[in-house]
């Protein structure tokens, strides 16, 4: 046998093929294959386990979730409700938000790995024969027709080349997304002046269930709970890893016993610089989310800060509002350039608001933490949230449900 010869490609036909296996793509992937609509999806990976995901499952998703009929099911899986935020302001403990007023089912936010979600999701989409699921195949490149219209994808996996033909190519691969890339859409960087490093501490018992986020003396710390093991984020300056690297290790576990001296007993488990991950945070958004035959949706369309863990909820809202518009054209096989826009059009509104309302966070908030060198004071919008507490339901709409939230429109195929 001639091992020089190249392993034959593989051709598939669908009508939709989603790349990217996250929370946005999963989700329109089981709308759509509910609706009768053939979808392939393609996830580089072979599984969904990896650290420092977004594990918050927002009450808008949740809603998604009861009108789905899946509400109870998913809550079956282990998790935890965090129905008010709350956090350290020098030392000052203050709460934030208050979901308990919500207009909706679940009146509180689902602490979930978002391997368990995305599981949760497979598991009920191979329900319809008409999804199917590619893991191991990472997106290399679009396929074009003479006029540049997009007309599949190709792909990579451990078997050789695949290429995917399809209708409606949608990129949800995230903020380093191949598919945006390679369609050439124009981005519009918005900026942030952050990054932040994430790692796992362990947790006990004794520790606090709250607060979420601890900010004094030019530190900001976020805890979030997952079972037995603290997800934590420590935020630095834009750029700032190698001046933190070379202040050593020691320094940076000081730094967080500083802000949170209850893990005095724990840092140690920070044994190399390994144990650290670096998020660098973006905030963009395309100027054009589609081209004919793709469309960009989530943090490919618009990469959004970790402020609020409101990307996640983002990303699914888009999802379900591209089902609900394109369901229809998809199964009639006439999406048209009109179509994609109309999602974007729906979309671009609330994502306008949440990237701005992120930004002035970042900037009057997060920047102002980062650069004080002593006590940091209560800001006054969060005096006014402690003085009456009515107004907590505030910054609670604004991360649990979101500008114009979105509900399933689109019937079940019988």
């Amino acid at each position: 046998m001639n091992t020089d010869e190249q392993a034959p490609i593989e051709t598939i036909q669908t009508r939709c093929c989603v790349v990217g296996g996250g929370p946005a793509g999963m989700v329109l992937a089981y709308l759509l294959a509910r609706s009768g609509v053939d979808v392939t999806v393609l996830e580089k990976h072979g599984d969904f386990l990896r650290d420092f995901r977004g594990d918050t499952i927002h009450p808008s998703t949740l809603e998604v979730m009861y009108e789905l009929g899946l509400l109870d099911e998913l809550l079956k899986r282990p998790h935890q409700e965090v129905a008010s935020l709350h956090g350290v302001i020098g030392d000052v403990e203050v709460e934030i938000a208050d979901f308990t007023h919500l207009p909706t089912h679940c009146k509180f936010i689902a602490l979930m790995p978002q391997w368990d979600f995305l599981n949760f999701l497979v598991d009920e989409a191979r329900k319809f024969p008409n999804f199917h699921v590619r893991m191991n195949a990472e997106a290399t490149d679009l396929i074009f027709g003479g006029d540049r219209q997009v007309l599949g994808v190709r792909a990579k996996t451990p078997e050789g080349e695949l290429h995917v033909g399809a209708l409606l190519v949608v990129g949800a691969d995230g903020r380093h997304s191949t598919i945006r890339r390679q369609a050439q859409l124009d981005v519009d960087d918005i900026g942030a002046p952050i990054d932040v490093l994430w790692m796992r501490l362990t947790r006990k018992e004794t520790d606090p269930s709250q607060p979420l986020g601890r900010f004094n003396r030019g530190k900001i710390f976020v805890m979030i709970y997952r079972g037995d093991y603290w997800q934590c984020g420590y935020v630095i300056a834009k750029g700032g890893i190698e001046e933190t690297k070379q202040k050593g290790l020691d320094a940076f576990r000081a730094a967080i016993v500083d802000i949170a001296p209850f893990m005095s007993d724990r840092v140690d488990e920070l044994k190399t610089w390994d144990d650290i991950k670096l998020l660098t945070v973006t905030v963009d958004r395309l100027s054009r989310w589609y081209r004919p035959g793709l469309l960009c949706i989530g943090d490919s369309a618009h990469a959004m800060s970790p402020v609020g863990g409101v990307g996640i909820n983002l990303a699914i809202q888009d999802a379900v509002a591209t089902a609900n518009l394109l369901a229809a054209p998809l199964k009639s096989n006439t999406v048209t350039t009109h179509d994609l826009a109309r999602v974007q059009k729906r979309r671009l509104f609330p994502t306008w608001i949440t990237q701005g309302v992120q930004v002035l966070i970042q900037n009057r908030v997060i920047g102002r933490a980062l650069t004080s060198q002593g006590q940091f004071s209560l800001p006054w919008p969060v005096k006014m949230l402690q003085r009456w507490p009515y107004f907590r339901r505030i910054p609670a709409r604004m991360v649990g449900i979101g500008a114009r939230p979105e509900h399933v429109r689109i019937p079940e195929q019988p």
